[in-house]
């Protein structure tokens, strides 16, 4: 039996109606200049939802020279307080509109309704805003200098145009992150959607344009990676490229930046650990599990998909989570029963379901799941089975590489040492989780695990005022927060002679 759906908002109708999508440079919706177009697609059904056009290298270098001459001009003369208003009218716009947004979202990139609903729209808003409070807060200091008579002080200036490359997973929420902490400091922003997933940046550029914002601010650019994305982290006029995405891509975007030594940060993948002690909250700890792994379809950096357990409660622990994961109602992203949705592409389908093989001949047991979802009403989506993987240990590749799916790799540890070591035998260091009761065990494991972000008796919690980013493999640079505001300044010291 069909499951139902939602009846499209009728400005999603009205949006998708205008094709093909056109790109936003200088104030203006364009086409390309090539004229080339892309099929942007729905995941539940892989059907043409609608053509967008393409930027390729020409157009890159007309969005970066109108950044360029709205940082040298106009948007040099606009005051913290009008970026400030500027950006409470975007979050104040978003909101307005949030069902339209919601469903473009899921739409475009298959989550559940539901989640794109109580997640992404709203902390979409929650960070323009933040980020508005930052614009008239940004200053520097005075420093007492010891070498003789003299005033000196620092200045703390935006760095200038900045290319910013976001992933598909979060497109809508990835694109408020780096644009609001982008703007609030006073910089000009390339925007590069993912090409799976380009509609929401777009509707958000006609709200940016809708709220006032001088042409050239802010240009948003979709197109694929080998070619927009590439222009983009090479240009010479860009000051700055902020990227995340996976690390083999960060490595080019390393390579590119070196023409003009533009500043770079990287918020890369992760194979975070979940570690579950005997003495912790074991109901609190599946349902921690579920939501490490599972939301988004597991197509999020952080998700605790390496699950360490220690070995007393192994067994008790891995069944219970099967019988709940079994549960999970898998379906079209727009229906709001579905608790999961699609993949988010056929590409990242032939990814997950490569690694659930792979996993299977190096030994894994798929305790629940472990194939492409059967039901043939999803068979012409991109649906996977939510998966947990019994008898591995940490040396497999489902252990140590990102799969990005609804996969979580159960592993066994005896005491806190041993799981510390396992933890952080990974080449990533995004984030972890850690389920005890024991305060000082708590504290200890925290402060002993690389990453960049640990979660204690809970997971995925996220505040616009936290810092985001990784260890090691998993990047640099940090996201969120005043640590944002270091990605998007630089300092000047002005010495000034009283003698």
């Amino acid at each position: 039996m069909a499951t139902k759906q939602l009846e499209l908002h009728p400005q999603v109708v009205k949006f998708l109606s205008s094709a093909p999508k056109k790109m936003l440079i200088n104030g203006e919706f364009v086409s390309a200049k090539s004229g080339k177009t892309f099929d942007t697609l729905n995941p539940a059904t892989s059907e043409v939802i609608v053509k967008v056009c393409e930027a390729d290298k020409e157009d890159i270098d007309l969005a970066v020279k109108a950044a360029r001459a709205a940082f040298e001009g106009e948007w040099k003369k606009v005051t913290p307080y009008k970026r400030q208003q500027l950006l409470m009218k975007v979050a104040d716009l978003i909101e307005k509109n949030a069902e339209e947004f919601a469903q473009l979202e899921t739409l475009d990139n298959g989550k559940p309704i539901n989640e794109s609903r109580a997640v992404d729209v709203p902390a979409t808003v929650e960070h323009f805003r933040y980020y508005a409070g930052w614009a008239t807060k940004i200053h520097g200091e005075t420093l007492p200098v010891s070498a003789g008579n003299f005033f000196t002080y620092t200045l703390r200036e935006p760095i200038g145009v900045v290319g910013q490359i976001i992933p598909w997973n979060f497109p809508l929420l990835m694109a408020a992150w780096k644009i609001a902490a982008a703007i609030a400091c006073g910089n000009c922003v390339v925007l590069k959607p993912a090409e799976q997933t380009p509609l929401t940046a777009l509707r958000l550029g006609e709200l940016i344009m809708e709220a006032g914002f001088p042409k050239g601010v802010i240009n948003i650019c979709p197109g694929f990676g080998e070619t927009a994305g590439a222009a983009l982290s090479s240009h010479m006029d860009v000051d700055k490229v902020a990227f995340t995405g996976e690390y083999i891509t960060g490595r080019k975007i390393i390579q590119a930046s070196a023409g003009n030594l533009k500043r770079v940060s990287l918020e890369l993948g992760g194979k975070s650990p979940n570690i579950v002690f005997t003495d912790g909250d074991m109901e609190g700890a599946l349902r921690g599990c579920i939501g490490s792994v599972f939301f988004n379809q597991g197509q999020v950096c952080c998700a605790g998909t390496r699950l360490f357990v220690e070995s007393k409660i192994y067994d008790e622990f891995i069944n219970k989570l099967s019988d709940k994961v079994k549960k999970i109602k898998v379906g079209p992203g727009l229906s709001e029963e579905s608790q999961m949705g699609p993949l988010v592409s056929d590409e990242q389908l032939k990814r997950v379901t490569g690694y659930l093989d792979i996993g299977k001949k190096e030994g894994a047991k798929a305790i629940c799941g472990g194939d492409r979802a059967k039901d043939s009403d999803l068979s012409k989506g991109y649906f996977v089975e939510p998966t947990v993987f019994a008898n591995v240990n940490n040396k497999m590749r489902i252990a140590q590489e990102e799969i990005f799916g609804p996969v979580v790799s159960a592993i066994p540890f005896k005491d806190i040492n041993d799981a510390v070591f396992q933890g952080n035998e990974t080449t990533y260091g995004l984030a972890a989780g850690v389920w005890t009761n024991d305060l000082k065990k708590a504290h200890a494991v925290a402060k002993a695990l690389k990453a960049g972000t640990v979660w204690v008796n809970c997971y995925n919690c996220f505040d616009p005022c936290t810092p985001f980013g990784g260890y090691k493999q998993s990047g640099y640079g940090r996201e969120g927060g005043i640590h944002a505001l270091e990605l998007y300044t630089q300092t000047k010291s002005v010495w000034i002679n009283l003698d």
